[in-house]
């Protein structure tokens, strides 16, 4: 039964008379293909290539086609069609309608017609036809079968091209309409037009192209032509005695309802001649049936209209299964009562809250997916959910909710008041069901479903479902019996998880919410479905049930256990509303950057893909970094619970020696029939039930003289008790310093566990890869076989210092243990003692002795010597004003207040001399005065020891270090000057003072001064600094994501690395980069494209995972010869672009699209493919947060899966010597057989409230603390910055120019410019009018900003009128904080605003004005600002130099990270030197 919908008829074509068919042109793009050359491995090569033949006639493609069980008699040639677009004789792609208006050609893929063929047999045929004609069939089958019919042969459509999917879809929905209305029509001839349309939308609920049951309800009332049309075709076809459609009332309804529905959507009269004037209900109504052409048109466009709203319309898509079967009924008991959709009783063409559905009871039910088969409720979340595949149906007889139904806790049947069910009540089909849920009563359970129609109670289920509902049944019951346990409890916070779970335990086997009598199965059981169980806790109204312990730690347990499937994110809905800005309106402008294909190796695709395969994290925007906090230590369980009942404990072997107390020490042990090893690991359970089972490494086990056996070892964190959470490995346990003594009897089971150490280097990837692979195989195997878990140990966890560590040395069995000596000598250092002459004391690990100079915290002395210190002004910009660096004192004396007890310190207060700071005096004394001078005096002052602070030094000027550094790292200060404070004069110091200086400790320092009053640069750097690392032995560096150059420039002044190639995919940057680095190779390319370039130069494609269509042509034939490779890059850094970590995100699509596009992906695998000795990344704050901090941590565990030790923190810049707050998160990755740095120390105050990174257990890091309270040198201020450079104007555009005779006054200004005679880059964006005007007026006052503007108006040079205060900010100011800081000025005595990529004063950060010019910062400045030499220059448009800029990191803040580098060299040595 087949009907063609075209006018034309089919036509035999003699073979011979093909040429004279016409012919289309070529589809847009399909003739004009490139070659490219694309680099292919041998391995690759030897893969037979599948392409389709190609040829140019549709003849010969069929003729190529051809088989031989196929076509038997046939008079024309039948094919598939495969990969198919149609399209006009332009190329452009037009709907199949479209055949009845114009001419329509095909290209595709063509496939003989024999289906058990193989596809390599097809053949492409590029724009072939035309097309005569189009057919749907498949009408008895109940699948849609689209035919497309050319001069020469019919074709079966199978599937189109991925540009044709979204047009063809559409048309073959319609398709699918009319086969479901007909196969309806052939069951039921006399239904009705609700019925129709429920069982309509019933048999195409579920497809990927509609969004619910309405608007399937509402695609087929507006396709009630087309599907009329399509029926009566088939009347053609019918025997004499079938019913015609054309006749059928009901077919006649729909097709007017199509009629009204179109009217109702063309909302805008189609214009399609000019003379004609046609109005909108002539183009979707005809009063004979054949349109003209003009209305034809317009009704094919009004379709492709209402299909681009549907697609708009559509939720994210479901890869939902959906096949062409239908849900049967189930009714088992005897009625001759027809089953009714449910949608035939509501009017679906709007959507209901779902708290006012009607609510229903549902008897003898089942539940079916598509293809009628049963599905269990539980595989449905309890919420809705985007991310479910699949749907769920179902049927039943219902019943109006006016008896109490439910399930006892023990009843195997659903209780309700009404036993009998009338066989004549009404029998329903759902739709799909949306959601479930479960409520209790007293002694009851019951349970509800909801579709987009109506609730409905669940009753006793069909006699053949039942099996699958008891499960769930069983489920609910032991909700039911948990509940009743915790909400029993006075307080149910008494009743712990471990309560529960024994109480479980005990319930007798006849109980229908009996588990097991073993503990493990209960445990796991309740685990497993803790997704249910905690559902039903956390919907009951009390609080302290929602809170109770048995829900917390629950709840941890699933995480732990990655049990997150079903998490359901809130999505916020805006409404869509006419956006008012003029530019809006103005055409998008593409961008010129490229996008980046990833590039990433096998180990991190591994790695984040199996992440993201089971979570997906919420996006938040949340760039907070909460306040430093001290990190509070991991408390080990402070009571062991043991092993109820006797249980024997015997050791095996021999004694292997003696602990300090004598006691003997042995190797293993027998407990209860499990073998105890030194090394192994064991489970102990912990009295506090909040806490998981704790596990512990046994370090050495031994016996008391009192014959009781113990063991003492260190506690193994699992990963998601440690900072990584959910993207821990979760075999992999971790080694804590954290040790405890327990009893043997208190082992509860030992674990399958060993502690891991593979050889590490780039030559040994393909050999772990192997070993992680196999160990994988073995794990699953295992699991299979119901096995217990291996776990392994590689690295120690310490969270107090903020990092991951290699394993410490190896004394197990020796009755030592490191973690009690790091106690006791924590312990020791935290003591205060005082030496017996009294001369001198310990405090904090540090000793002092008198003449020694000290840091004094500021708020101890103040000028006038009181306690309370001066008002601090707050103002943006001028966060540093009023703080105090640490005040320099020398020990006089210490006086003893009185004698203390035996064994205690007695208590004691010092008496030191307070030597001056320049600031001390004069804010204009502190700008033309060195940071570390100092004025002698002979204040006096008496101050309790914990005034003390540390040490520093004193020296005469001349035995000052020469170097020239941009970051101070020692403390030293000199003094030549005496001041008085009771004068405030300062004068040179009287000879009859005599000071004493610090002892010079550097040899060679001493030697050198006697050599020499002055020295060169180069010479003072190899006698002053005897640890500087020769050149040729620095680190060999590789900088991605370079910039400019900050980082490099920083870490090799620092004199440890040598950065010898540079990648940097902006060319403006990339050229800076290399004009600052000669001597580095500076690759200006996308990274992905240099990594995939370096492993294939190395034959490792196998192990690279890339987009394809990736070019490398260009880059392999110039610079192939010149990538490094692994083996000769020590050290990668770089940082990340972070706009996939801020508040400008603007990735788009699914979460692992999200992911591919960041470069951190790329950035990770150059270091697992190089697997350098040392790595540091750099990125925004917010990296650490960003997405609740998934990508840090997935960073995190991808470093520790290479076998890197690992140290993270986030650092604030301005407390390392530049005029800016500035805070960026850093981490430092280093070999296991390398050292790791440590964080430099911040030297100058800054008012930061410190930066703490989240841990586990409300646990909290900081790197470094907080330096507003005090640091060993002041802020750098804005005049310290900026004041030396010449005066310019508005828009200043002169790259060169000199220093117009200024000199430099501050320490600061003098490290910027060095030896330079020429200034560059003093140039400045130039404002308009109206913005010069508002700078003008701004105030030359600490703290100016819009708010200071008078209410005027002023006229433009053009006559134009324009108010002074800018109106978008007036008038929302009290929502924003009143736009602080907005049109802002400067000020002298402050410190420039963070550096960004574009300064203006409507900006981000807006405060850019200078504080004395009426400008905006210029180029200079700005770098000046992140501690940029004068010397270093930058490239491009000024648009670019300040991106530049804004991007980089402060060369100040690099070279104090490069300082501790070294330092871990240096340390590396003298420890090979040692053993």
């Amino acid at each position: 039964m087949e009907k063609k919908a075209g006018k034309q008829k089919k036509r035999i074509v003699e073979w011979n008379d093909v040429s004279t068919t016409k012919r289309s042109k070529q589809a847009a793009a399909c003739t004009d293909f490139k070659e490219k050359w694309i680099g292919i491995s041998q391995k690759s090569a030897t893969v037979k290539a599948k392409k389709h033949q190609i040829v140019e006639k549709e003849i010969m493609a069929i003729k190529l086609t051809t088989s031989l069980e196929s076509n038997g008699d046939q008079p024309r040639p039948n094919r598939r069609l495969t990969e198919f677009i149609l399209h006009d004789s332009n190329g452009v792609p037009q709907p199949v309608e479209m055949l009845e208006l114009d001419d329509i050609y095909i290209e595709g893929v063509i496939l003989p017609l024999d289906e058990d063929n193989d596809k390599e047999r097809g053949v492409k045929c590029r724009s072939f036809g035309r097309v005569e004609n189009w057919t749907i069939s498949g009408y008895e089958d109940g699948s849609p079968v689209i035919w497309i019919s050319t001069d020469l042969a019919d074709y079966d459509c199978l599937k189109p091209a991925t540009n044709y999917k979204k047009m063809y879809d559409y048309f073959f929905e319609k398709a699918f309409a009319c086969v479901a209305v007909f196969k309806n029509f052939s069951k039921n001839p006399d239904t009705s037009l609700d019925e129709l349309l429920a069982a309509v939308v019933r048999s195409m609920n579920g497809r990927e192209i509609f969004s619910n049951s309405a608007a399937i309800q509402d695609f087929v009332r507006y396709q009630g032509e087309f599907i009329y049309n399509q029926l009566v075709g088939l009347d053609e076809t019918a025997q004499k005695h079938e019913t015609s459609f054309a006749e059928n009332h009901v077919l006649v309804s729909l097709r007017c309802e199509s009629s009204i529905h179109q009217k109702g959507l063309s909302d805008v009269a189609m214009r399609i001649d000019e003379t004609k004037g046609m109005a909108s209900d002539q183009l979707v109504d005809s009063a004979d049936g054949e349109d003209d052409v003009d209305v034809k048109y317009a009704k094919l466009l009004q379709d492709e209209k209402y299909r681009k709203l549907m697609q708009r319309r559509r939720r994210k898509p479901r890869s939902n299964s959906v096949s062409n079967s239908f849900y049967i009924k189930i009714n088992e008991e005897k009625s001759t009562k027809e089953e009714v959709d449910e949608v035939q009783r509501d009017d679906l063409g709007y959507k209901v809250d779902t708290r006012d559905l009607p609510c229903k009871i549902l008897h003898n039910w089942a539940l079916y997916n598509s293809n009628s088969q049963f599905i269990p409720l539980e595989l449905l979340p309890m919420q809705p959910c985007a991310d479910i595949n699949g749907t769920m149906f179902g049927s039943g007889v219902v019943d109006e909710e006016d008896n109490i139904i439910g399930f006892g806790s023990n009843d195997s049947e659903s209780s309700t008041s009404t036993q009998s069910h009338d066989p004549n009540r009404l029998q329903i089909l759902l739709s799909h069901v949306k959601e479930w849920h479960i409520e209790f009563g007293a002694h009851m359970v019951s349970m509800s479903l909801r579709t987009d129609t109506a609730c409905y109670k669940l009753g006793k289920p069909s006699n053949q479902y039942a099996p699958c509902f008891e499960p769930v049944l069983k489920k609910a019951r032991v909700g039911l019996c948990i509940l009743s346990l915790v909400r029993n409890q006075t307080r149910p916070s008494k009743l712990s998880y471990a309560d529960v779970l024994k109480r479980l335990c005990g319930l007798e086997e006849n109980n229908k919410a009996y588990i097991s009598s073993d503990l493990l199965d209960v445990e796991r059981y309740v685990v497993v479905h803790g997704q249910i169980l905690l559902q039903f806790l956390t919907q009951y109204s009390k609080n302290d049930i929602q809170r109770c312990s048995f829900v917390l730690v629950l709840t941890r347990k699933m995480q732990d256990s990655h049990h997150t499937r079903w998490h359901v994110k809130k999505k916020k809905i805006l409404r869509k509303r006419e956006n008012l800005k003029p530019r809006a309106k103005m055409a998008h402008v593409a961008s010129k950057m490229k996008a980046m294909p990833v590039t990433t190796t096998r180990l991190i695709s591994r790695i984040w893909g199996e992440f993201y395969s089971i979570y997906s994290p919420e996006v938040i925007d949340d760039d907070s970094v909460p306040e430093a906090v001290e990190v509070r230590m991991y408390n080990p369980p402070k009571k062991i619970r043991g092993i109820v009942g006797e249980m024997e404990i015997r050791w095996e072997g021999e004694i292997l020696g003696e602990t300090c107390a004598g006691e003997p020490l042995y190797g293993q042990a027998f407990v209860g029939g499990l073998q105890v090893a030194i090394g192994g690991a064991v489970i102990l359970e912990v009295d506090d039930q909040d806490e998981n089972s704790a596990i512990c490494l046994v370090e050495y086990m031994f016996e008391r003289k009192d014959h009781c056996k113990f063991l003492h070892g260190k506690l193994l964190q699992r990963g998601s008790e440690t900072v990584l959470e959910s993207a821990a490995n979760e075999r992999e346990l971790f080694l804590t310093n954290e040790c405890l003594t327990v009893q043997l009897k208190d082992i509860k089971r030992t674990i399958c566990f060993e502690i891991r150490s593979r050889p590490w280097g780039h030559q040994y990837r393909k050999e772990d890869m192997a070993a992680d692979k196999l160990d994988q195989a073995r794990e699953e195997e295992r699991k299979a076989k119901d096995l217990p878990t291996e776990y392994y140990c590689k690295s120690l966890y310490s969270p107090e210092r903020g990092g991951f560590f290699s394993l410490p040395r190896n004394d197990m069995g020796l009755g030592f243990c490191s973690s009690c000596k790091i106690k006791e000598d924590e312990e020791e250092r935290s003591k205060t003692k005082l030496d017996v002459s009294k001369s001198g004391f310990l405090s904090n690990g540090i000793e002092y002795s008198l003449d020694d100079f000290v840091y004094v915290i500021p708020e101890y002395i103040t000028k006038d010597g009181s306690m309370k210190g001066e008002r601090r002004k707050n103002f943006k910009c001028g966060r540093n004003i009023g703080l105090k660096a640490f005040i320099v004192g020398q020990l006089l004396e210490i006086l003893v207040l009185n004698e203390s007890q035996k064994g205690s310190t007695p208590s004691f207060q010092v008496k030191l001399r307070r030597f001056y700071r320049p600031e001390d005096i004069s804010v204009e004394n502190a700008y033309k005065s060195d940071i570390q001078e100092l004025y002698y005096s002979q204040d006096i002052y008496v101050l309790p020891r914990e005034a003390i602070n540390g040490k520093c030094e004193v020296r005469k000027i001349y035995d000052m270090p020469l170097c020239h550094e941009l970051y101070i790292s020692d403390h030293i200060f000199f003094c030549e000057l005496f001041y008085d404070s009771s004068t405030g004069s300062l004068k040179q110091l009287p000879s009859n003072m005599k000071l004493n200086f610090s002892t010079i400790k550097d040899k060679n320092l001493q030697r050198e001064k006697k050599q020499k009053g002055v020295e060169s640069e180069t010479d003072s750097e190899m006698f002053v600094k005897p640890d500087v690392v020769p050149k040729k032995m620095r680190l060999a560096t590789l900088d991605i994501f370079a910039g400019c150059g900050g980082m490099s420039h920083g870490l090799e002044k620092a004199g440890v690395s040598e950065t010898k190639w540079a990648i940097e995919y902006e060319e403006p940057a990339g050229k800076a980069f290399k004009e600052n680095h000669p001597n580095a190779l500076v690759f200006v390319e996308n990274c992905n494209v240099i990594l995939r370039a370096i492993m294939e130069k190395c034959g490792d494609l196998d192990d690279c995972i890339s987009e394809e269509g990736m070019e490398i042509k260009k880059l392999i034939e110039n610079q192939k010869s010149t990538l490094p490779v692994p083996g000769q890059v020590d050290f990668i850094n770089g940082g990340p672009p972070c706009q996939g970590f801020s508040r400008m995100n603007r990735f788009s699509g699914s979460t692992w699209s999200k992911v591919q596009r960041e470069m951190i992906l790329a950035f990770l695998s150059y270091v697992d493919y190089f697997r350098p000795k040392y790595f540091l990344l750099e990125n925004v704050k917010t990296f650490v947060t960003f997405n609740k901090g998934t990508i840090f941590k997935l960073t995190l565990a991808s470093l520790l899966e290479m076998g890197y030790q690992v140290r993270f923190g986030i650092l604030e810049a301005g407390a390392y010597g530049i005029s800016q707050p500035r805070k960026r998160a850093f981490i430092w990755a280093a070999g296991p057989n390398e050292v790791l740095p440590e964080w430099p120390e911040p030297m100058h105050v800054f008012n930061n409230p410190g930066f703490k990174i989240p841990l586990s257990r409300g646990l909290y890091y900081a790197a470094t603390e907080t330096t507003k309270s005090g640091a060993p040198f002041r802020s750098i201020t804005v005049r310290d910055a900026i004041g030396d450079l010449p005066k310019v104007e508005n828009g200043e555009s002169e790259i060169y120019r000199t220093y117009n005779g200024v000199d430099s006054v501050s320490w600061f200004q003098k490290k910027m410019r060095g030896n330079m005679v020429d200034l560059t880059d003093h140039i400045c964006k130039g404002m308009n009018k109206l913005n010069l005007i508002r700078c003008k007026k701004i105030p030359k006052r600490p703290g100016a900003d819009w708010r200071d503007l008078p209410d005027e108006n002023v006229r433009l040079s053009n006559g134009v009128v324009k108010k002074l205060i800018p109106y978008g900010i007036s008038n929302k100011a009290d929502e924003h904080n009143g736009f602080k800081g907005l049109y802002g000025r400067l000020t002298w005595e402050g410190n420039l605003p963070t550096s960004i990529t574009d300064p203006q004063p409507m900006g981000f950060v807006g405060m850019c004005f200078h504080p004395d010019q009426d400008r905006i910062i210029t180029v200079r400045e700005c770098a000046r600002s992140q501690g940029f030499p004068d010397s270093f220059t930058f490239s491009g448009r000024i648009k670019d130099k300040h991106r530049q800029i804004g991007n980089a990191v402060p060369p100040p803040l690099a070279y104090a990270l490069g300082r501790k580098l070294k330092e871990a060299l240096h340390l590396k040595s003298s420890r090979q030197q040692e053993s």
